[in-house]
C-alpha cells in the first residue's frame, strides 16, 4: 500500500510540473504587432504586473493587449519612453497564463519604435 500511494503521489507531483512547464516555455505563437501604445502600467494588488495596450485602428477599434514579464527591463524602460508613440513589438503566446506573470497570454519580448503609416511626412 505504501509502494501504491508513493508512486500515485510522484505521478501527480511529476504531472503538475510537466504542465507548468509546457505552460510557461513552450509557445503557442511568436509574431509581430504594430499600433500606437496608448497604455502600459504596473497593476495588481498581491502580484503586481506589467500591462499595455496598443491601438491597431485609427478609431481604436482594434486594441491589443499584452504583458510583459518583470525579467525585460530593458523592454519595460522603452515602452515607458515609448508611450503614445507608434511602436513595433514582437512578442510570444502562450497557451495559457499565471496570474503572478501577467492577465494576457501575449509576452512583449522585444520593442522598437516605427514612423505611423496614418502620418506620413
Amino acid at each position: 500500500m505504501r509502494k501504491f500511494l508513493f508512486i500515485f503521489i510522484s505521478a501527480v507531483i511529476l504531472g503538475i510540473a510537466a504542465y507548468f512547464a509546457f505552460i510557461y516555455y513552450v509557445p503557442f505563437s511568436e509574431g509581430y504587432r504594430s499600433g500606437e501604445l496608448i497604455k502600459f502600467s504596473r497593476k495588481g494588488v498581491l502580484v503586481k504586473t506589467w500591462e499595455g495596450e496598443i491601438s491597431q485602428g485609427i478609431s481604436g477599434a482594434q486594441i491589443f493587449k499584452f504583458s510583459v514579464q518583470d525579467n525585460e527591463q530593458k523592454v519595460i524602460e522603452k515602452l515607458k519612453d515609448f508611450q503614445g508613440k507608434y511602436v513595433k513589438v514582437t512578442y510570444k503566446e502562450r497557451y495559457a497564463t499565471f496570474f503572478w506573470l501577467g492577465d494576457t497570454k501575449y509576452f512583449i519580448i522585444e520593442v522598437v519604435q516605427e514612423d505611423s503609416p496614418h502620418f506620413r511626412k
